[in-house]
């Protein structure tokens, strides 16, 4: 009896490991720009509601450890209350990775989306259906595709680092969110004509067979290179050096796409870091590199890496 009583402790210990979640999510919601017309309450229940959605739900069919949950922030900005229970809002996304055999964590992604408009009243029911993304309702729709949009995105950049081209399925899934997303008035970043830097051109971008490329370029910089600084610290430079040239490459053939400024953003202290012990040569090709690619910085790294 109490050997089928482990075995049966056992087979429900490991269905829930391989049920465990993929993400650490952090949700902060900031909404100081609201008038006292709104009952601040509300945004405290929205802020556990998302945290909720985001870390409870599976969104892959693989098994996660609990250290290998993938850590990311989204901090909501709610705006102006346009009408009843419908705001504006800005949202961050913050996502990282851990580097191999350190207690560093590299960023994946570090990006603000303006153009978030959503309803939202206290203790509605967060649904997303990849098969119904409209739901019922457009734009009570529009906030939890928005975020599910944003997680396929950080789980196509995570399985991107860690395998060639692993993160095809979920930047796919981004993209069928992105053809099927909410319509109504006020809803805007999901169309190519709603701007040049949206989640419709970040899907595109990576959907794009002819820039494949950029797909070896982050497995390149994030495996190969940053992985590899603790046994070989010169040879992993070498390989973030080849990357970012390859990235620098990428950007001459194919000038303003949205995702060559997407990868280096709040970046720079971090290839900063990488090349500051490096040799002058190194030093010197990585500075010229990246004030190429990340012109806003390209003081910084001139003054820093000499």
């Amino acid at each position: 009896m109490r050997k089928i009583y482990i075995t049966v402790l056992l087979a429900l210990c490991c269905s829930t490991f391989l049920k465990a979640q993929e993400l650490q999510s952090k949700v902060t919601v900031l909404a100081q720009q609201i008038g006292t017309s709104v009952d601040k309450s509300v945004f405290t229940t929205l802020q556990n509601q998302l945290t909720n959605f985001l870390n409870n739900r599976k969104w892959t069919s693989d098994a996660f450890q609990a250290q290998e949950k993938i850590r990311c922030n989204f901090i909501l900005t709610l705006n102006s209350v346009d009408q009843d229970n419908v705001y504006s809002a800005t949202l961050a996304i913050q996502s990282a990775r851990p580097v191999y055999n350190s207690t560093y964590q590299t960023a994946l992604i570090n990006y603000q989306d303006g153009d978030v408009r959503f309803k939202y009243a206290q203790f509605q029911q967060l649904d997303f259906n990849d098969n119904r993304v409209q739901g019922t309702d457009p734009l009570q729709a529009n906030l939890t595709a928005i975020f599910a949009y944003y997680v396929y995105m950080i789980l196509g950049f995570d399985y991107d680092s860690f395998s060639p081209k692993g993160g095809a399925q979920f930047f796919s899934k981004a993209q069928n969110v992105v053809n099927n997303a909410p319509e109504s008035k006020g809803i805007s970043g999901w169309k190519s004509f709603d701007g040049s830097r949206n989640r419709y051109w970040l899907a595109e971008n990576m959907m794009n067979t002819k820039y494949n490329d950029i797909h070896d370029i982050i497995y390149s910089y994030y495996r190969d290179g940053l992985d590899n600084m603790y046994k070989d610290a010169e040879t992993a430079r070498s390989n973030v050096l080849d990357a970012l040239s390859s990235l620098q490459d990428f950007n001459q053939e194919n000038p303003n796409t949205m995702i060559a400024q997407f990868l280096v953003q709040g970046k720079s202290q971090e290839f900063i870091g990488i090349f500051k012990n490096g040799d002058p040569q190194s030093k010197s090709q990585a500075s010229q590199i990246l004030a190429t690619i990340d012109v806003s910085n390209a003081n910084t790294y001139k003054q820093q890496m000499k």
